[in-house]
C-alpha cells in the first residue's frame, strides 16, 4: 500500500462517518501519523506506506470516525500562535476565543505589568495568550476541575510562560474572588450553554466536559457571579473582557454596566455573531 493509498483509504472511512470536514481531518491525522504535510504528501504519494504508521493512522480514521473530536485524537490544537494540549476532560480551544484575547490586549494597551485573573482558565488559553502579550504580566489562571487543571499546569509548563500561575478554586465563590485584590483586568470564556440546550449540542461537543459548557438554567450563572464577585476587584480603569454565547451579550453588558463597568463594546467574531462583551471600570 502506497502512502496516497492510506491516505486515501482514511479519508473514505471519513466520509462514510459523515465526518463534517473529511479531507481536513485526514490531513490532520495523516501528518500525526506520517509526519508529512498535505504537499510532501502529495509528493510521496506513490511511495510505500511504513505499515505501524499506516496501522496508526487507520487507528486514528477510526477513533475520528467514531465520533472522539480531531483534537483530542491530535493530543495539541493552534491557539493564537501557540500549542496547547488538550485531550478529554477539557475545553478545547476555539478560533473565535482569540477575540477575547486581542480585545482584552487592545483595553490593555500601555498597562505596565499588568495584574489578571484568567477565570474558567481550561487549557489556559486566554491568560496565556495574554501573557504573550504582556511579558510583565502577573497572571492568575483559575480553574476548578482536576481533569482540566492537568492541561493547564501542562500548558503553562510546555509554553515557557512563567508568569502565569495556576490556581485551583471555584469561581462561583466569593471567597474565590476575595484572594484577587486590585486586578488590572478580569478575563473569562466561562460555560455559557443553557443547561437545556446540552443534549442538543453537536455529538462531538458533547465529548467536551459538560462542567466547561453548563451555564446554569439561562446560560448567565457564571456572568452573575463574576459581575458580583470578581468586577468589583477591578482596579478603577481596570478592564473587564468575556466571551459569551449566541442572543446573550446584551444581558451580560447588563450585568456589566450594573456592576460599574463603563466604555463597553461588543466585537462580533467571524461569523457575525457577538462573541465578547468588554469595558473598563469607571472611575470615582
Amino acid at each position: 500500500m502506497t502512502l496516497g493509498e492510506a491516505y486515501r483509504r482514511g479519508r473514505r472511512v471519513l466520509e462514510r462517518a459523515g465526518v463534517e470536514s473529511p479531507g481536513f481531518d485526514a490531513d490532520c491525522l495523516f501528518r500525526k501519523s506520517f509526519g508529512l504535510d498535505r504537499q510532501s504528501r502529495v509528493m510521496k504519494s506513490g511511495e510505500p506506506a511504513p505499515q505501524e504508521q499506516a496501522r496508526r493512522y487507520e487507528g486514528m480514521a477510526a477513533e475520528r470516525a467514531a465520533g472522539r473530536p480531531l483534537q483530542y485524537i491530535l493530543g495539541k490544537w493552534p491557539f493564537f500562535g501557540m500549542e496547547l494540549c488538550v485531550g478529554e476532560g477539557v475545553l478545547i480551544p476555539r478560533e473565535e476565543t482569540e477575540l477575547l484575547v486581542s480585545t482584552a490586549a487592545e483595553l490593555l494597551r500601555g498597562a505596565e505589568n499588568p495584574k489578571i485573573a484568567d477565570l474558567c482558565a481550561g487549557t489556559g488559553a486566554v491568560g496565556l495568550g495574554l501573557a504573550s502579550l504582556f511579558p510583565g504580566a502577573r497572571v492568575a489562571a483559575v480553574e476548578r476541575y482536576e481533569d482540566a487543571f492537568r492541561y493547564l499546569e501542562r500548558n503553562i509548563r510546555e509554553t515557557g510562560f512563567s508568569n502565569v500561575e495556576p490556581v485551583r478554586l471555584d469561581v462561583l465563590l466569593p471567597e474565590s474572588a476575595r484572594r484577587f485584590p486590585n486586578l488590572d483586568a478580569v478575563v473569562s470564556n466561562p460555560p455559557y450553554v443553557e443547561a437545556g440546550d446540552l443534549p442538543a449540542l453537536q455529538p462531538e461537543v458533547r465529548r467536551e466536559p459538560a462542567t466547561a459548557l453548563d451555564g446554569g438554567a439561562d446560560g448567565l450563572l457564571f456572568y452573575r457571579a463574576i459581575a458580583r464577585y470578581w468586577l468589583p476587584n477591578l482596579k478603577p480603569g481596570g478592564v473587564a473582557a468575556v466571551e459569551v454565547g449566541e442572543y446573550q451579550a446584551e444581558a451580560v453588558a447588563g450585568l456589566f454596566r450594573a456592576a460599574g463597568i463603563g466604555s463597553l463594546r461588543i466585537p462580533r467574531d467571524f461569523n457575525g455573531i457577538a462573541r465578547v462583551v468588554a469595558g473598563v471600570r469607571q472611575k470615582g
